[in-house]
C-alpha cells in the first residue's frame, strides 16, 4: 500500500476492562482495512494504572511521544479501586489529563443518540427518548480540573481541601466556536450551560458564548443554568441539540446523558482541538467485571468510528461501523448491560465478532 495512505495509530488499552474493549475494536479496525484498502499502524502503550506499575509514573514520556508521533490516539479507559490511595499526582487520571493537556485537546464531543431498537432499555418512558440525539461539547483542558491553587493543606491544624474555577474569555471563546461550528451540520441549536447566577467564572463563559453565537446567525443559542439542564435532560432530552459546557459540568451532564441511551457502554466520544485527536469510550475501566467477557465494547468501537470520521475523514468507514453496530442490535444480540427480556445475551468477545461479521457484509450492502 501507499506509504501516504499509512494511518498511525497509538493503542492505549488502559486497566480494567480497556483491554477487553480495545481488542474487539482492533479486530473491527482490520475488517475496515480488508474491507476499503486502508492501512493502520498500531502501537500500543502505556498510560494509567498499567503505567504505575509499571513504572511508577500515570504518563510515562515515551508514551506522550508516541502520541505526538501519531495521527490518532485510541484510549480504552483509566483508574481502579488498586490505585485509590496513591497521591494526586500518580493517580492513574492524571496521565490522561496530563495526555489531553499535552496533545491541546481542548474540546471533547460526547454524543447520546437513542437508537430506537433500544428504547426500552432506558428506564425513562419510550414516549420521553423518542429520537434524541444530541451532542455534549465539553471544554476539556480548562476549569476546575486544571485550575491554580489546588491541592490538600493545613490552616489552623485543620485540613483544607483546594479546587480552583479558572476559565479564560480565549478558552469560552475556542469551545464555543467548535460547538457552533458543529451545530451547523446537525440542528442549528446551541444550548450554553453553566451556573451564571452564582459563578463569576460562569457570568464570564455566558458573556463569550453570546459573543460568539453574534458569528452564527444561523444558530440559535439559549443559556441554561446546570441544575436546570440536568433536570430537563430527564424531563424532555428532544430539545437539545448541541449543549457546549465547562469541563466539570460536561463530565457530570454526558454520563447522565449516556443513561438515556440505556447503558454507559454505548457512548463514544472525541477529543480535539490540536493536531492528534484521541478517541475513548465515556465509561470507566469497571474493575469489577474486569477479565469477564462481560464488557459492552461498542463504546469502544464506536470511538473508533469518531476517530476514522474525525482524524481521517473516512465517513464512509465510520457510517459502515455504526450500520454494523445498529444490525447487531436489530438482531436481538445484548452485552449484559442491555439485556432484557427477549434479546440474546451474548459477551464482549461474541459482541465485537457479530459487528465485524456485519462490515464482511462489503461497503453498502444491505
Amino acid at each position: 500500500m501507499e506509504t501516504q495512505r499509512v494511518k498511525r495509530v497509538t493503542v492505549i488499552p488502559g486497566d480494567g476492562i480497556g483491554g477487553e474493549v480495545m481488542e474487539q475494536a482492533l479486530l473491527v479496525m482490520k475488517q475496515i482495512e480488508l474491507c476499503y484498502g486502508h492501512c493502520f499502524q498500531t502501537q500500543t502503550a502505556l498510560a494509567g494504572g498499567g503505567a504505575l506499575d509499571a513504572l511508577g509514573i500515570p504518563l510515562p514520556p515515551d508514551t506522550l511521544d508516541l502520541c505526538k508521533q501519531s495521527h490518532a490516539v485510541l484510549l480504552g479507559a483509566v483508574g481502579g479501586p488498586k490505585w485509590e490511595d496513591y497521591p494526586s499526582e500518580l493517580k492513574p487520571e492524571k496521565g490522561i489529563l496530563g495526555l489531553r493537556e499535552a496533545l491541546g485537546l481542548f474540546a471533547n464531543l460526547r454524543p447520546a443518540l437513542v437508537y430506537p431498537i433500544l428504547i426500552n432499555a432506558s428506564s425513562l418512558k419510550p414516549e420521553v427518548l423518542r429520537g434524541v440525539n444530541l451532542l455534549i461539547v465539553r471544554e476539556l483542558t480548562g476549569g476546575i480540573y486544571f485550575g491554580q491553587p489546588r491541592g490538600i493543606s493545613k490552616t489552623n491544624g485543620e485540613e483544607i481541601g483546594i479546587n480552583t474555577e479558572i476559565y479564560r474569555a480565549s478558552e469560552i471563546d475556542r469551545i464555543a466556536r467548535v460547538a457552533f461550528e458543529t451545530a451547523r451540520k446537525r440542528q442549528h441549536k446551541v444550548t450554553s450551560v453553566d451556573k451564571a447566577n452564582v459563578l463569576e467564572s460562569s457570568q464570564l463563559w455566558r458573556r463569550v458564548v453570546a459573543d460568539v453565537a453574534e458569528e452564527f446567525p444561523d444558530v440559535s443559542l439559549n443559556h441554561m443554568y446546570v441544575d436546570n439542564c440536568a433536570m430537563q435532560l430527564i424531563a424532555n432530552p428532544r430539545q437539545f441539540d448541541v449543549i457546549v459546557t465547562s469541563n466539570l459540568f460536561g463530565d457530570i451532564l454526558s454520563d447522565e446523558a449516556s443513561m438515556l441511551t440505556g447503558s454507559i457502554g454505548m457512548l463514544a466520544s472525541a477529543s480535539l482541538g490540536g493536531q492528534v485527536g484521541l478517541f475513548e469510550p465515556v465509561h470507566g475501566s469497571a474493575p469489577d467485571i474486569a477479565g469477564q467477557d462481560l464488557a459492552n465494547p461498542i463504546a469502544m468501537i464506536a470511538s473508533v468510528a469518531m476517530m476514522l470520521q474525525y482524524s481521517f475523514g473516512l465517513h464512509e468507514e465510520a457510517e459502515a461501523i455504526e450500520r454494523a453496530i445498529i444490525s447487531v442490535l436489530e438482531t436481538g444480540y445484548r452485552t449484559p448491560d442491555l439485556l432484557e427480556g427477549g434479546a440474546h445475551g451474548v459477551g464482549t468477545r461474541e459482541m465485537g465478532s457479530l459487528i465485524v461479521q456485519h462490515l464482511e457484509l462489503a461497503p453498502g450492502d444491505d
